[in-house]
């Protein structure tokens, strides 16, 4: 049975424009969404802010159906956890603030002696980010910036991001002590490492557990992707009430980001016995709520 796509939220497209190489540019996905029904997606970019581009391509490509939104990763492009990109991101409408990618330790960890296929063509090598101190705390950048999205920018949604697991208790743990609602575990299995109790307690903490299209072997086929089981674990453990699908595509060597999102939903329904109502929570609801479109 095909998943009904209407109304869909995709907040994970890795859209062009981009120092990386990309299937396709934001605008090219607006279009794509657009024939398919989407409401909004979410260019997210590992080098740049992408707020000015799909502010633009909403107002001068759109046809009015769907939404272009973007959002800041916290990498050395922007100054790491830099809370003046951050101010200035927020106050131009980011939808997420994604904690290191490509900068993090744990991600330049996992791709030594490899490329990592979203890698862009920079010239200074990363500087590797790990944001807990020597007591395994949070460093004070971190707690700074955790404060300032509770305090003026609680509608935002906080992305964890490729840290490890360690780093991702603890920002998932104080953010919630904090009063931040909106958290997103971006893939907790791939090159994050965590285990079904991991994201079993970091939903009880109110976060989100995102499920990645791409990186699952019966979507997208690679050794490096994962065992669609683990799809059903976490459908059948943490519960679509606290799940987010999308599909974290636009590489040039995989399918379209709509064309991905709509594999995986079809397999999830399938292989999970997920109904269409619960389908829609998990890629209308959760994220329309997650990017302020809806009310819980």
């Amino acid at each position: 049975m095909a998943c009904d796509m209407h109304g869909t939220i995709d907040i994970h497209v890795h859209s062009g424009p981009s120092v990386a190489s990309r299937k396709l540019d934001a605008g090219d996905m607006l279009k794509d969404a657009e024939a398919r029904g989407y409401r909004a997606f979410v260019a997210k970019d590992h080098y740049f802010p992408t707020m000015m581009g799909t502010d633009m391509i909403t107002k001068f490509l759109g046809d009015g159906s769907c939404e272009a939104f973007g959002c800041i990763v916290l990498n050395n492009s922007v100054g790491g956890i830099n809370l003046y990109a951050v101010d200035a991101a927020c106050a131009m409408g980011a939808k997420i603030v994604f904690m290191p990618t490509v900068s993090a330790r744990n991600h330049i960890e996992h791709h030594k002696g490899k490329k990592f296929v979203g890698a862009g063509k920079m010239k200074i090598e990363e500087k590797p980010i790990y944001y807990l101190d020597e007591k395994g705390e949070l460093l004070p950048e971190v707690e700074e910036l955790l404060r300032f999205l509770a305090s003026y920018y609680p509608d935002v949604t906080l992305g964890t991001g490729h840290g490890s697991v360690e780093e991702t208790d603890k920002l998932v743990e104080r953010a919630a002590e904090l009063g931040i609602r909106k958290i997103l575990v971006n893939h907790p299995f791939f090159e994050i490492d965590g285990t079904i109790e991991d994201c079993v307690r970091w939903a009880k903490k109110g976060a989100f557990i995102e499920l990645n299209a791409l990186v699952y072997d019966d979507v997208e086929p690679a050794p490096h992707h994962l065992s669609f089981d683990i799809v059903r674990q976490i459908y059948e453990q943490v519960g679509y009430r606290n799940i987010v699908i999308d599909s974290d595509l636009g590489q040039t060597k995989y399918m379209l980001p709509v064309d991905g999102l709509q594999k995986f939903a079809d397999l999830i329904m399938d292989r999970c016995g997920a109904t269409q109502e619960q389908m829609r929570v998990m890629l209308v609801d959760n994220p329309a709520w997650l990017m302020g479109l809806a009310e819980r």
